[in-house]
């Protein structure tokens, strides 16, 4: 029988950095700036970061409450917390669910970060070439992506095997750092390429204009996947934070350094990007893929050590970014595993690293071999990230909101955002409206627009 006893993590910096980690992902380095390239720059920020305030930090400190209230897995918290309403408890086996699909096909993309790493370690974008083939000739291959998402799974399966406070929190101190250092020392270079003012024009100086449903919608949405609110990795962390951590400032700081990361990529691919004639910046999904690459390739070749080493600080950036995310989402299944069938964190978490790597070699490919393969005419690939980020994540966020705002004790939720009163929370009864009725009306609306987009 395996010993279940729960650890914490052992400092609120770690609890901070792990719990930025989980938020900073792919979804601030590659889908925010391709959102802010589609929807005008400036102004989807703008109203990127009221979401953030209003409906991003209300959510995320919901799940917070319920992870360490319940002191639980994702799969167990809401049965822990609702022991007369067992319905609620299938909002928790959501969020395994999503965590399972979410790893296995967010790894074959965490596989292309590596093989883009490998590439550039080989100055491959410093040369003349067609960078969509490129692009088209990997993920199409019958073994490379797979061989990739496999080394991803791997790396991120030694991590949680080391368990809570000597794999995630150790790990996260240094790879937030390290993340955060690169992205700087990007920004730094990307701003003295001779199109930087212009990608800064872009950045900085809104065309209110702009401003219509799909922003805003493009913005709330961007929100809950930027910051992974509903998939139950928040919760989960929250189930090792300590009883004195503060939630509201824990949340606060996840957002700000969420935030930081998702704009200084922006500083870092516009400028760039602007800085080579004939490039367009809403080129969507193929920014970070196709796009930058040629970036590399025209606006350094002059320089070609600095294009160098450019590009490969840029990947292995998206790679730490991938790592954090990708260790969470384990996290939240194998926490699960281990917990639900009492079996040792070691068996859980190859239980899951060999459920997701099955679940991603389908997925990787969906853009080859299996290419003929449809659900509903989707790829196995676009089908798990249909599922999940257009159904199971809006979903589990409205029902976090709903399930805090509505059923949970009023008192609990005060005890726990004030440390059973110990900080002032002045705002406590706003907190509660924008749980209780602004948060399900806006996640409710990207649901219905993501469904019949």
């Amino acid at each position: 029988m395996a010993n279940l006893e729960r650890t914490n993590f052992g400092s609120k910096i770690g609890i901070i950095l792990a719990s930025a980690g989980s938020a900073v992902g792919l979804g601030n380095i590659w889908r925010f700036p391709y959102l802010t390239g589609e929807d005008g720059g400036a102004a989807f920020i703008l109203v990127y970061v009221i979401c953030v305030l209003f409906l991003g930090i209300p959510v995320m400190v919901a799940e917070f409450i319920i992870g360490r209230r319940s002191r639980a897995n994702t799969g167990q918290a809401y049965a822990v917390l609702a022991p007369s309403a067992p319905a609620w408890k299938w909002v928790g086996m959501m969020g395994v669910l999503a965590a399972f699909l979410i790893l296995g096909y967010y790894g074959v993309v965490a596989g292309w970060t590596l093989e883009y790493t490998v590439a550039s370690s080989m100055g491959v974008f410093l040369n003349d070439g067609d960078y969509t083939a490129f692009f088209n000739a990997f993920v199409s291959h019958p073994w490379r992506p797979v061989l990739y998402m496999v080394l991803f799974m791997l790396l991120t399966h030694v991590i949680i095997v080391r368990g809570v406070k000597e794999g995630i929190e150790r790990c996260s101190k240094v790879m937030m750092p390290m993340l955060l250092l690169i992205i700087c020392v990007l920004v730094v270079c990307s701003l003295s390429l001779p199109g930087a003012a212009d990608g800064l024009k872009f950045l900085l100086q809104p065309d209110f204009s702009k401003i219509d449903g799909k922003v805003l919608l493009d913005a709330m949405g961007q929100t809950f996947f930027s910051m992974s609110v509903g998939m139950g990795c928040l919760c989960t962390y929250a189930s090792y934070f300590t009883n004195d951590a503060n939630l509201m400032k824990t949340a606060g700081s996840v957002a700000l350094i969420d935030t930081t990361v998702a704009v200084l990529a922006g500083f870092v691919i516009f400028p760039a990007v602007f800085s080579v004639p004939g490039l367009s910046v809403d080129a969507g999904p193929g920014l970070v893929f196709v796009t930058l690459p040629n970036v590399f390739h025209l606006a350094f070749g002059d320089v070609p050590w600095v294009g160098y080493i450019f590009s490969l600080m840029f990947y292995l950036l998206l790679v730490l970014a991938t790592l954090t995310s990708t260790i969470s989402l384990h996290e939240v299944a194998t926490a699960y595993v281990h917990e639900r069938f009492r079996v040792t964190r070691r068996r859980a978490a190859v239980v899951v690293t060999s459920v997701c790597a099955v679940l991603g070699v389908f997925c990787a490919l969906s853009f080859g071999l299996l290419s003929d393969v449809r659900v509903f005419g989707l790829t196995l690939f676009d089908l798990c990230d249909f599922v999940t980020a257009k159904l199971m994540l809006p979903l589990g966020g409205m029902l976090i909101a709903v399930f805090t705002g509505w059923y949970l004790d009023r008192r609990i939720v005060y005890d726990e955002v004030t440390n059973c009163g110990k900080l002032r929370i002045p705002f406590f009864k706003f907190y509660i409206f924008l749980l209780k009725f602004v948060a399900p009306i806006a996640i409710a609306s990207i649901f219905i627009n993501e469904l019949f987009r």
